[in-house]
């Protein structure tokens, strides 16, 4: 799923959150991209659900540095939301959600395997979510859909997999 070129999933990030981001710079030749998902149904329906590049880094280690930057200036009542560190090529290199000031980074998968059960779940999550939404329980399926989406953030791409992993060894 994060093989398209828009790999960023609906977020439960709230319409009124607009970034403010003063780390990082946005020189298009920095390789890792800090994104966020703008996923909102105005967003969808204007053809601006394009993920937001908050800031570009020349490394992996200072995008995800960026990442914990941007996270503590969340609102400790905010909505938590995903942030997706993506290459050049706009591949996922690491995701995490965020909020209450940390980033809780999503461990890539390790096979092609666990990627297809990472997708079944992340599936039936939001199946579920759906049903749901019909059941007219809005917070539940919110729930649901956010945790969907941390699944799919663990869909990494399969050349950044061993690299992302061990650069989440090295940060812990």
């Amino acid at each position: 799923m994060f093989d398209l070129s828009l790999p960023i999933h609906s977020t439960t990030c709230p319409a009124r959150f607009a970034p403010v981001f003063a780390i990082g710079n946005a020189d298009p030749n920095h390789p890792f991209a800090l994104t966020l998902s703008r996923r909102t149904p105005a967003d969808l329906m204007s053809g601006r659900a394009a993920p937001l590049v908050l800031a570009r880094f020349v490394t992996l280690a200072e995008a995800m540095q960026g990442a914990i930057d941007h996270a503590e200036d969340i609102a400790p009542d905010a909505a938590p939301y995903l942030l997706a560190i993506l290459d050049r090529d706009e591949q996922l290199v690491l995701a995490g959600g965020a909020s209450d000031g940390a980033v809780a980074w999503c461990h890539p998968v390790a096979s092609a395997t666990e990627a297809r059960g990472v997708v079944t779940e992340a599936s039936q999550l939001r199946a579920q979510s759906g049903r749901a939404a019909a059941w007219h329980e809005p917070a539940l399926a919110q729930r649901l859909r956010h945790r969907a989406d941390l699944l799919d953030a663990r869909l990494v791409d399969p050349l950044w997999r061993a690299f992302a992993a061990r650069a989440l060894q090295v940060a812990a």
